[in-house]
């Protein structure tokens, strides 16, 4: 069995700085996905926003989501599902501006907490953009520099239950799919599984682990990289054994910021032979991405190569 990659963060100040920056490298070329402990969130933080977040769901969520499965049919589907998800969700906005305070049902302390949360994060999300940029051979903050934008890049979080499931072979807890923006950072549920990435045409489950942040590569990373990186299908099976937690933040270009290929990145027979992702408003990403996001990503991109949108050429170095 594959050894999912497991990255201690601590480890970056000490002796042991260059096995971890050659495992971030190795975990970001070939899986796309990797688990970080140590990583300088502390862990009561965690414990009282898992707490607040399993609360709210009872309290808030779980009534709705019982009589949207019974209005629906999804109690008793005989067949498999393949339009809808299995899963209960609300989502944050932290960046450009926070939507925290209009959300209904949330109690004062949950919003307090969820806040501390996400610029723990926001500073987590920009440190590891700078390790990347490091493996990359690309400047400090070049990363953080290319999602910008005119207002800062686009930071918010999707915060999801995936409740007990009667035929989990029938319905999907999240549908197989690539994330769209920047990198993706994982709060998950440490006791109910359920999350899973392909690897090598093979399903691998992303173990569930106390108090780790989940890290995954979104499409922007693999346009900017050009293919040396590249974001990973995943999904999300229910389980027939419990509710299982999931607060996802993605740290994404603001809706303005151009993408492409870093010319660091390039190299002259690469742009001859057409083997250059596209160039592209972020915005206009999303748009194709809300018709496409259960699809595989290539033709995304491929009709973004195909578009009218001219935005000049990219500079080969």
């Amino acid at each position: 069995m594959m050894n999912f990659p497991i990255i201690s963060l601590e480890r970056l100040n000490g002796v042991e700085r260059k096995d971890t920056m050659e495992k971030i490298k190795d975990a970001c070329e070939n899986w796309g996905f990797f688990e970080l402990v140590n990583h300088g969130i502390p862990h009561d933080l965690m414990d009282t926003l898992e707490r607040l977040t399993k609360e709210h769901y009872r309290k808030c969520m779980e009534q709705r989501f019982k009589e949207l499965v019974s209005s629906k049919g999804l109690d008793a589907v005989q067949t498999e599902v393949k339009d809808m998800d299995w899963e209960s969700t609300f989502h944050v906005r932290h960046l450009p501006e926070s939507n925290i305070s209009e959300l209904p049902d949330l109690s004062d302390e949950y919003r307090k907490v969820m806040k501390e949360f996400s610029l723990r994060l926001e500073k987590l999300a920009e440190e590891l953009l700078d390790l990347l940029c490091e493996n990359l051979g690309l400047e400090k903050g070049y990363l953080k520099k290319a999602f910008y934008g005119s207002r800062g890049p686009t930071f918010g979080t999707k915060v999801a239950n995936y409740p007990q499931c009667p035929n989990p072979e029938l319905v999907k807890g999240l549908r197989a799919h690539t994330d769209a923006g920047g990198i993706i950072l994982l709060f998950q549920d440490d006791k109910v599984s359920g999350l899973q990435l392909l690897k090598d045409g093979e399903w691998i489950d992303v173990p569930p682990m106390r108090h780790s942040i989940v890290v995954n590569l979104g499409d922007q990373l693999e346009v900017i990289t050009n293919g040396k990186y590249k974001s990973v299908e995943h999904r999300v099976i229910a389980q027939t054994n419990g509710t299982r937690m999931s607060i996802a933040s993605f740290y994404n270009p603001g809706s303005d910021a151009v993408i492409y290929p870093a010319p660091e990145l390039l190299e002259k027979e690469t742009e001859e032979k057409n083997n250059v992702y596209p160039k592209f408003v972020f915005e206009e990403y999303m748009k194709i991405y809300a018709a496409l996001k259960f699809h595989a990503k290539e033709p995304r991109f491929e009709a973004l190569k195909a578009s009218n949108v001219n935005l000049g050429p990219i500079a080969i170095l």
